[in-house]
């Protein structure tokens, strides 16, 4: 029996790529991802089961290495460098790509890109996606090209968009670019056509328009969610379209950057519908599902916190980024990191942080964590001293004074639900994860605001986060050192505390 076929994909830090390379495993292939910084794939759960090549799509070199022995190669690379959109960049991209797979022999090229009228005034950034296929299909090698309507999926910029909007405002005032007609396709959809070309040997050479079930305006989109999370939301219609000032609005009322939402908003303009019904005489089997059903999918996940990749997996470093400190936006959920590199073994850190709570106490200013139990408590809630069943073990599922213990793995993370009274939904994430002989600790705080009040809540906690974050790091950095002194390790060898 012949070996797997080798697939090789681009933009496996995206939120398309993360996706794809699981299922790609799933389905029996070998895979193969090519990274700019290799670092940012720390964390991924099918990273063990990848070959990954560092490199650049700007550097032919890298390229023709990571093309090696590779049947198919998945072109998912985006123009949108650090939040800037460069299309010469993103053009140039594609021609050493293509260079690249004609010196490697490959077998095809399978791109992503945009569904959008090329006859309308298209932004740089679009022309540059529809150069993007152009200069691939130019190339010697066959290409597959999708064009896919915009992507409606928990984590996507289109679904963030819409789920910030209609979370915070309840009237909003519409530019004409909301009554464009679209047709949003379901990140899981857009998967299967992906997989399924690889052996659909008539997607060969081929451009396919790809769309959900449903035609449907932003206006639609936005009181279909709406409607799925019981909220009431009222719509002004403005005859103008003012992309460049929309982007920016959005910008200030969403986590999303205004560069991210500006090509989904020049998109808008134009009917982003499909035209050619080739995909389905080509993948008859594949019926995309509608928009409500994505959006009830997407919520699904977000309700059992079931993150995997999001439009922000591109932009945002995680063990790359220098800074301490981040404050970001995935899965529609408001995110509050610290971080520090410890010289100590990932046990003795575990142990610190899952000691938290119950006699032991908070840490670090106790009496703040003792006055939101009492707070809590004043209002119906289940307050902080409900303590906890034992104090060094947890179990999933036991309560922890007014948190919920959801997730525990040995040695490497545990994961706490809130259960005080919140306008939204909270966790508290402890994470312990061995790099190159050190341990990184990380503790991050996921909120998942509901309505207005959701997201003032947050923002009035945000400084008070950081400060008693920045202590609380310190103080379980300091017992974890004492732990490793005075604890073996699993070898019988004892643990080296830092400096011992």
């Amino acid at each position: 029996m012949s070996s797997p076929k080798l697939i090789l994909v681009t933009g496996a830090t995206g939120y398309v790529g993360g996706r794809l390379v699981p299922r790609l495993l799933e389905a029996g292939y070998r895979v193969r991802v090519l990274a700019r910084d290799p670092s940012r794939l720390q964390g991924r759960p099918w990273l063990g089961r990848v070959e990954v090549v560092g490199g650049d799509a700007l550097s032919t070199e890298t390229l023709v290495c990571a093309m090696k022995d590779v049947s198919i190669a998945y072109y998912l690379i985006h123009g949108m460098q650090g939040g800037k959109m460069n299309a010469e960049r993103d053009v140039q991209a594609a021609r050493n790509f293509a260079h690249a797979a004609e010196q490697a022999n490959i077998e095809r090229i399978i791109y992503l890109g945009e569904l959008v009228d090329p006859t309308s005034d298209l932004s740089p950034y679009l022309r540059a996606r529809h150069e993007t296929g152009y200069i691939l299909r130019r190339s010697k090698v066959p290409v597959t090209e999708f064009r896919a309507g915009m992507i409606v999926g928990s984590g996507s910029a289109l679904f963030e968009m819409i789920r910030y909007l209609a979370e915070r405002e309840p009237i909003l005032v519409c530019p004409a670019w909301f009554f464009s007609e679209a047709q949003p396709i379901a990140i899981r959809d857009v998967l299967f056509y992906l997989i399924a070309a690889i052996e659909t040997t008539e997607s060969i050479g081929r451009m396919i328009e790809i769309g959900g079930a449903t035609r449907l305006t932003y206006a639609d989109m936005l009181l279909g969610y709406a409607k799925e999370r019981g909220l009431k939301r009222y719509l002004i219609r403005m005859p103008v379209n003012a992309p460049r000032l929309s982007a920016y609005w959005v910008h200030m009322v969403t986590p999303i950057h205004w560069r991210v939402v500006l090509p989904l908003i020049e998109g808008l303009r134009a009917r982003l519908i499909v035209r050619d019904e080739a995909a389905k005489r080509l993948f008859p089997r594949i019926e995309p599902i509608d928009f409500q059903t994505a959006v009830h999918l997407a919520l699904g996940r977000l309700a059992r916190d079931d993150v995997e990749t999001s439009w922000s997996d591109a932009l945002v470093t995680t063990l790359g980024d220098t800074k301490p400190y981040s404050l970001k936006f995935e899965e529609g959920m408001m995110i509050v990191n610290r971080q520090a590199l410890l010289d100590i073994p990932a046990e003795a850190v575990f142990r610190a942080y899952t000691g938290i709570g119950g006699e032991r106490g908070w840490f670090y200013m106790d009496w703040a964590w003792s006055l939101r139990g009492w707070m809590d408590k004043a209002v119906g809630g289940v307050g902080l001293r409900r303590g906890r069943r034992h104090p060094d073990e947890v179990r999933v599922g036991e309560s922890l004074d007014f948190w919920r213990v959801e997730a525990v793995e040995k040695d490497r993370l545990m994961r706490l639900r809130a259960e005080m009274r919140v306008p939204g939904r909270a966790w508290l994430q402890f994470q312990s994860i061995p790099q190159n002989g050190k341990t990184l600790l990380k503790l991050n705080a996921y909120f998942d605001p509901h309505g207005l009040w959701g997201f003032l809540y947050w923002y009035a906690l945000v400084p008070i986060h950081l400060f008693i974050f920045d202590g609380l790091i310190r103080k379980i950095t300091e017992r974890a050192r004492l732990l490793a002194r005075a604890y073996p390790s699993p070898n019988g060898r004892g643990v080296r505390g830092e400096g011992g």
